[in-house]
Order: C-alpha cells, then sequence, then structure tokens
C-alpha cells in the first residue's frame, strides 16, 4: 500500500496504534485519546508495536502513532523507530511520550516531519497534539517570517555562495540571519549585536572556526553565543579541536537540508530553554527582591549561594560582593546576643546546612556588619535533588519589635502596674527559690509582710486618685531602707512583702522596726490635707526547717494580724510554739463559718453586668459609674444580658463580705468544690427564673483549680441542667489562667465534654502569665478575659494599651472573643472600642447589682425615661 493511500482528509477516522509496555499508563492514555474521538489500537510492548504497525500499514492504514519511551532505550526500541522513518509511513504523524529525552530521542524527532514529544507529566494533551500534527499534515510548509522574538544567527563564511545558500535555507524557518566574511568580522559584529547562534566555518582564511569559537566563549560580551562549526570535510580531528574550543555542534555542508535544519532547531530549543529559565531567574529575583522577609541560599558547607535585598538590608550588607561566597557562620551568626562566639561546630543553623535538617519558627540572633546583635526568627528547608542535599534557603525576619513586646509583656505579667514593684506572682516564685537556697544552706532570711493600717480611711474619704498615689508614695518610702539583696513587691490592695535575704533572728526586729518607723513618720499630702499612715508588719524566718513557701507566707500573714490584733503599728515575729494557737483558732473559725454558711444559705449572690462593645456610641458617654448600664439596658434586652455572678458571705449584721477575707481558708481547708457548687447550682437556679419570666439572660460563673475534676463536675453540672430545664448555651464557665495551665488535661477534658453539650468556657485573668500564649491555641474556649491590671492603665500608660491591643489580636487569630475587666471610667471604654475589645465589665459599667427581676429592671426604665422628659 502506498504512503499516499494510508492517510488523507478522512485520517481521523483510522485508527491510532499506541504502544505502552505499562498496562497502567496504557490505560490512562487509551482514555485521553478515547476521550478525543479517536479509534484505539493497541500494543502491549514495542514487539508487538512492530507486528501492528506492519499489519495496520498493510490493510487500513493508520491515523497516528503514540510510543511511550522508556529512560534507557532497548534495540526494540531502535527498530522501532527506524521503522516509523521507512517511506511508506514517513507521513504518519507520531507522537513521543517519555519521561527523560536523550540526545538521538531529540534529534530523531527533530529530523522526523509530522513528529512531537511530550513528557509523560503533559501526556493530558495526548488527543490535541495528535489533531495538531494531522491538522499541519495537511497544509503545505509556508516560509515562516521572523518573529520579534525569533532566534539569531550569525552565520560565518568566507564563500559568498555558502552565505546565499544557508542564509535562505534559514530565513525560510522564521530565523533572522545575518552573515560574516571572516573571524575577525565576525567578533566585531558579535560585540555589537545580541545573537543567540553562531555557525562558523571550519577553515577560513587567516583563522578557523575553532579560534572564533573560542574567542567567543571566552569574551564575556559573547559567552553567551551557542557556537556550532560546520565544513565539508570529515575529519576526526578536526571535530576533535571544534568541541573542545566550545562548539556545540558539527555541521557538514553536504549532509540534507533537513538534517542541516533539525540540527540547528535542536540548537534553537537549547536557545530558548536558556533563555526561558533566565528569565525565571530574572523572576524569582524580582520576586526575592520584594519579599519583605530575608532570604539567602548555601551550600551544604553553608557557603552563600544567593541573598535578596531584604536580607542585606537588615544585615547592612551593600551588595553581593560582601556576600557570595561567604560562610554564613562566619559573615552573621558567629555569636550568640551577648556576643559570646558561637563556635562553627556547635551552630545549630550550620548543623542544618550540613546535614538538611529542617527548622521551623528558629529563634535567633543574627550580627549585623556593625557589629550590632538582631534578633530574628528563621525557617530553614533544604534543597534536594534526586534524595541528594544540593544546598539550603533560609528565610528570617526581625523580630526585634516582638521580642521587645514580649519583654514588655514579660515585665508586666511580673509587676504591679500602679507602683512598678514585682507582683505577688513574681514575688511568690522568688520566695519558693528562695525557700529552697535556704533549705540547702546554713543561712537564714525573712519574709516581711505590711499592712497599710489607714488606707481604706483615705481611700474611701478621699478617693480612689488618692488611694492610687498613697500607694506609690509608700513604695517610694519603703524602698529607701532596702538593701540591695532585699526584694520588695505589692501583693496586692495595700498589703507589701519584703524578702530581706540573710539575717536572723538578732537583726530582723531592727530592720522590720525600722520600715514601721518609716511609714509611721510619713505623712501623705493630698489636695491640701495630711494625712498619717501607719502599717503593722508580721515576720516570718525562713531557714533550713521551713518547709515551703506556702508556710512562710501564711506564718507572716498570721504574725501580721497579730500585730494589728495588739493595737496596729507594731511589728510581730511569727513564734511558731506562741502562736500556733492562734493560727488554728483563725482558720479554725473561719472553717466552721464557712461550713455554717453553707448549711443555712448565708451567702449571697451579685450579678455584674457584662456589655458588648461594638455598638456602643463613645463618643457621647456618661460621666457616673452605672449610668451606661441604666441607658442602654433595654437595647441590651434585645441581644440577651449578660452578667457575671459574684459570691458574698452575709454576715449576722447583714453586711457583704468579699470573698477575699474568705478563700483562703476555703482553699486550705478544701472548702472551694462545695462554694463552687452552691454558687452554680443557685445560679442555675435564678437563671431558670428569669427564663421563665421571659429574659434571655447569660450568666458567667467562675469554677476554681480544685473543682475542674471532670467526672463530678460534668455530672454534677448536667444534672442541675436537667433539673431546670436550662439550655446550657446560656452559661459560660470561667476558669482563671493559672488553674488552666496547671490543670491543662483536666481543664481541656472538662472542656471538650461540656461544649458537646452547649456550655461555653471564658479563660479569666488572661495575660497574667506570659506562658498563657503558648496554651491559648490548646485551650477550647470561647471567651477571653484580658486581665484587669492591663485595663485599669489603658487610659494613661501606652504600654498597657499596646498590651491589650495585641492580647485581643491574639485572642481574635484563634478564634476567641474578648472580654475586658475593670473598666472604670469612660477614657478606657473608648479605647477598648477602639481596639475591637468584645465585651466590657466594671463599676463604671455597672456595680454588682443584688437584684435582676424583671419589675426592678423596668422600675430603671420608667425612671430613667421620666427623667429623660
Amino acid at each position: 500500500m502506498q504512503g499516499g493511500n494510508i492517510t488523507g482528509p478522512n485520517s481521523q477516522s483510522l485508527p491510532v496504534l499506541l504502544i505502552e509496555s505499562a498496562a497502567t499508563t496504557r490505560h490512562t492514555v487509551h482514555k485521553l485519546l478515547a476521550a478525543g474521538g479517536f479509534r484505539i489500537a493497541l500494543a502491549n510492548g514495542y514487539a508487538d508495536g512492530l507486528t501492528k504497525l506492519q499489519s495496520l500499514t498493510r490493510q487500513q492504514g493508520i491515523g497516528a502513532v503514540v510510543v511511550g519511551f522508556s529512560a534507557s532505550y532497548s534495540h526494540e526500541e531502535t527498530e522501532l523507530l527506524n521503522q516509523l522513518k521507512q517511506p511508506e509511513i514517513q507521513d504518519v504523524p507520531v507522537l513521543i511520550l517519555c519521561h527523560e529525552v536523550k540526545r538521538e530521542l531529540f534529534e530523531w524527532v527533530a529530523r522526523r516531519e509530522h513528529t512531537a514529544l511530550l513528557s509523560w507529566e503533559d501526556c493530558s494533551k495526548s488527543a490535541d497534539c495528535i489533531q495538531r500534527l494531522q491538522r499541519n499534515k495537511k497544509k503545505p510548509p509556508l516560509p515562516v517570517e521572523p518573529s520579534e522574538n525569533a532566534v539569531r544567527i550569525l552565520f560565518v563564511d568566507d564563500s559568498r555562495t555558502a552565505q546565499l545558500k544557508f542564509c535562505r535555507l534559514l530565513r525560510k524557518q522564521g530565523y533572522e540571519v545575518d552573515v560574516a566574511g571572516n573571524c575577525a568580522e565576525a567578533m566585531i559584529k558579535a560585540k555589537h549585536a545580541q545573537y543567540d547562534i553562531a555557525i562558523i566555518d571550519y577553515f577560513m582564511p587567516h583563522e578557523n572556526g575553532d579560534v572564533l569559537c573560542r574567542r567567543l566563549r571566552e569574551d564575556p560580551q559573547t559567552a553567551n553565543i551557542t557556537t556550532a562549526v560546520i565544513t565539508g570535510t570529515y575529519l576526526e580531528d578536526l571535530i576533535k579541536d571544534t568541541l573542545a574550543a566550545g562548539a556545540v555542534e558539527c555541521m557538514f555542508k553536504n549532509e540534507a537540508n533537513e538534517l542541516f535544519l533539525a540540527r540547528v532547531a535542536a540548537m534553537a530549543r537549547t536557545v530558548r530553554i536558556n533563555q526561558s529559565i533566565e528569565s525565571e531567574h530574572t523572576r524569582l529575583a524580582s520576586i526575592l527582591g520584594s519579599v519583605g522577609e530575608g532570604v539567602y541560599g548555601v551550600t551544604q558547607q553553608g557557603e552563600i549561594t544567593f541573598m535578596n535585598p531584604a536580607a542585606r538590608n537588615m544585615l547592612g550588607l551593600k551588595d553581593d560582593t560582601q556576600v557570595i561566597g561567604r560562610r554564613a557562620h562566619d559573615l552573621f551568626h558567629y555569636a550568640d546576643e551577648r556576643g559570646k562566639p558561637n563556635p562553627l561546630q556547635h551552630c545549630a543553623l550550620q548543623h542544618a546546612y550540613e546535614t538538611g535538617e529542617e527548622l521551623r519558627d528558629w529563634q535567633t540572633h543574627f550580627w549585623h556588619f556593625d557589629e550590632k546583635a538582631l534578633p530574628v526568627e528563621c525557617t530553614v528547608r533544604p534543597l534536594r535533588a534526586q534524595n541528594k542535599l544540593e544546598g539550603t534557603v533560609v528565610a528570617f525576619r526581625d523580630i526585634a519589635e516582638r521580642k521587645r513586646l514580649e519583654d514588655e509583656l514579660i515585665w508586666q505579667a511580673n509587676h504591679d502596674t500602679l507602683t512598678k514593684l514585682h507582683n505577688r506572682r513574681y514575688f511568690e516564685h522568688y520566695l519558693g527559690n528562695e525557700v529552697a537556697r535556704i533549705q540547702r544552706s546554713n543561712e537564714s532570711s525573712a519574709l516581711l509582710y505590711i499592712d497599710l493600717d489607714r488606707f481604706k480611711y483615705i481611700n474611701d474619704t478621699a478617693g480612689h486618685t488618692a488611694g492610687d498615689q498613697l500607694l506609690i508614695e509608700i513604695s517610694k518610702q519603703l524602698k529607701t531602707r532596702l538593701r540591695d539583696t532585699d526584694l520588695l513587691a505589692r501583693l496586692g490592695g495595700d498589703e507589701f512583702a519584703i524578702i530581706m535575704r540573710n539575717t536572723n533572728t538578732e537583726n530582723i526586729q531592727g530592720a522590720s522596726e525600722a520600715f514601721r518607723e518609716v511609714l509611721e513618720q510619713y505623712s501623705f499630702a493630698y489636695e491640701s490635707k495630711q494625712y498619717q499612715v501607719n502599717g503593722s508588719i508580721g515576720v516570718a524566718l525562713i531557714d533550713r526547717d521551713t518547709t515551703s513557701a506556702g508556710d512562710v507566707l501564711a506564718n507572716a500573714d498570721i504574725a501580721c494580724h497579730i500585730a494589728k490584733s495588739r493595737g496596729r503599728n507594731q511589728t510581730h515575729l511569727y513564734q511558731p510554739e506562741n502562736d500556733e494557737k492562734v493560727v488554728m483558732n483563725l482558720d479554725l473559725g473561719w472553717s466552721e463559718r464557712l461550713q455554717s454558711a453553707l448549711k443555712q444559705d448565708s451567702f449571697q449572690l451579685l450579678f455584674q453586668p457584662i456589655i458588648p462593645v461594638r455598638n456602643l456610641d463613645t463618643e457621647c458617654l456618661p460621666v457616673g459609674d452605672g449610668e451606661i448600664w441604666q441607658e442602654y439596658n433595654k437595647e441590651f434586652e434585645t441581644y440577651g444580658t449578660h452578667y457575671e455572678v459574684l459570691l458574698r458571705l452575709v454576715s449576722k449584721s447583714g453586711e457583704l463580705i468579699s470573698p477575699n477575707a474568705f478563700l483562703p481558708t476555703a482553699e486550705r481547708f478544701g472548702i472551694m468544690p462545695q462554694l463552687d457548687i452552691w454558687v452554680l447550682k443557685n445560679a442555675l437556679k435564678k437563671l431558670a427564673d428569669l427564663h421563665r419570666q421571659g429574659q434571655r439572660t447569660h450568666f458567667t460563673v467562675n469554677i476554681s483549680g480544685e473543682t475542674m475534676e471532670p467526672e463530678r463536675l460534668i455530672q454534677t453540672l448536667t444534672s442541675l441542667l436537667d433539673e431546670y430545664n436550662l439550655d446550657a448555651s446560656f452559661l459560660t464557665l470561667e476558669i482563671t489562667e493559672s488553674s488552666a495551665i496547671e490543670n491543662l488535661d483536666a481543664a481541656k477534658a472538662l472542656m471538650n465534654e461540656l461544649r458537646i453539650r452547649g456550655c461555653r468556657f471564658a479563660l479569666d485573668d488572661f495575660g497574667s502569665g506570659f506562658s498563657s500564649f503558648n496554651h491559648l491555641k490548646h485551650l477550647p474556649v470561647d471567651y477571653v478575659k484580658i486581665d484587669g491590671q492591663f485595663v485599669r492603665g489603658m487610659a494613661q500608660d501606652p504600654t498597657d494599651r499596646a498590651i491589650v491591643a495585641s492580647i485581643n489580636e491574639i485572642a481574635h487569630s484563634f478564634g476567641k472573643q474578648t472580654i475586658a475587666e475593670f473598666v472604670e471610667n469612660p477614657e478606657i471604654l473608648n479605647q477598648l472600642k477602639k481596639y475591637g475589645v468584645d465585651y466590657a465589665q466594671g463599676y463604671y459599667i455597672s456595680p454588682p447589682l443584688r437584684d435582676l427581676t424583671p419589675s426592678k429592671l423596668a422600675t430603671i426604665h420608667k425612671i430613667h425615661s421620666l427623667l429623660s422628659s
């Protein structure tokens, strides 16, 4: 059968022969071709393919041949390629699919008409590719006009005839061609124009072509030109010299035009590939140049291969000449933040370069060219090719500002924002360390527990501002008698503590009296009035027999109570043999009182409103405490009111006693779970009453760490919810940050179980311990209550504002809502709205309420309406 009869206008209807030995791959390509409308003839290997190729050629003809090639060509594959070049099937479109293209196969495809090459990754384009080959086969080839991106060729030959012949041939294929008659002319032209390929006659007057190849390669202006030599003589030494000079091809003037064009086409493809790679390099360099983070690459030995502008700017390096080829360790991570040398063999980054270890969020210090330490956070990723380590890429960011904020947060977590003294949290940690130190030595220390005697009177008569100023002044007075080794802390309210290291019974009395005299002799002036301030001081010694920091603090507290009971303005040194009875009587007295109160329901619940901040008009906020709650209460009723439930002990005279007075005893005697259950039971009963009266009220109830035993609390709470027929989504359980972190597993188990029921959770005092940032993402809480010590100072202190804003942003990033407590004035509320805090509570919003009955709230609305009219 003649080749002209095999394919024609109806070649789409002829079968496509698919030759592939792998069954899975054959099935994949079969589906792709069938989807393109082709009839398929399958061959399961090259031998089978040869047989079916010959059979179909003799019988009905072939529309196209698709062949899958392996990485290493066999004899059968070579025979198949030879068969596809036979005259009777030379016009049949052929598509080669392969993983790796070898030069011989590339040249075969370039020389054969109506032939295409696809990688297996692009096999989805097989049907389109065959259709395009079939369409092109039907059209006679047209001369190709040079395009804007045409490959530019310099043809160098002293023969005018050869110049005309090959230029005409190349220009018909769309190449842009220029000519030169000798090596000198060619070199001048190559330096002044941009050529992609130079085809050079070997034998020319004065200098042969291999000399020009070498010159082009060695000159930086022309080194990118791809060179080939063309000759009319086949000599092995000629070919050897040509290739040694840098030529990529040795072509012959007497070979077929098709073969010459195929060789040029192969070089042109290489040129375009290199241009594409160069363009991609330029694009990547542009991307790296625009990235805000520093990025650099190193070899396995740690030598820098590239660095983007952001990295150079951060490190104070001007250009690549200071960087490329230098070892990163020697250049900028040779020491720690204090300048202490970081030996190469102990450097974690150098180890990662050498081993291919991946590092994420690795914090370290780089050194600026001006020898300033720069805190950075790195991501280190190895570069591998075929499981071989080729180098490492490091991305890093400057975290100096973040470290500064972290340091501020840590400072705030350990200090009292009002007096700037260390706070109770830091004090207790320090006391624990001091007790542990003394237990290992023969030394002794002492704790002074100071309680101001007239603070409440001054605070109530002169106001909170005067009280705050008094605490600041007292802290300054106490500092005047401190030694360098002493620690002064504010424990809360009007209570201070001093840890005096290396003292004993003989001199502690004089030291404590000196501090008492400082207070006694100080006169506080405020608004033209003078106030005398005294203090009672309890002293407890720390020696090798001290069992715990808690015991020391309790002993000093008891000594202070004894000093107060003896007339105030005194000091008392705790004496175990004399004061144990006093301690027992005090604790037992409170314990019996609490047990009696539980039996007789001598507790009362108060309810402090929590309001949403988003819809508040902060431009015209009222001035007085509680006015905002009265003014906006109707609007809040639309969304459902929200209250935190607070506990008070009712004295025999009807006075409400703050939990600060009895909770320490409850904790020591294990009464906290009973108190928590009492609160839960009475709060849920009240909540059920409000819901029956039509109020969509939410309650937040505090749970202590001692009560967070999942099995018992879940059973109790579930029983109460069922008893009062309550939807658990109206209840939020509030757990302090410290309790949650100390009992992390129990807290997570409790939260996960009760959240299934619908209950919500709030994390109280967030920010008081810096470690909470690491735990927040693991705790399934709905709300984060920002510690009041930061909120109170927002109006005056920019650091507090920055901390509140950061906590709010971090909580929101984890999908939590935020509640700010201790909102004491309109300025704070204004700031909270500005930073996007979700909810607020505090005395400015409303003091705790005793009653939430609808009639009482309606009366408030009615009075407000009458006043407004």
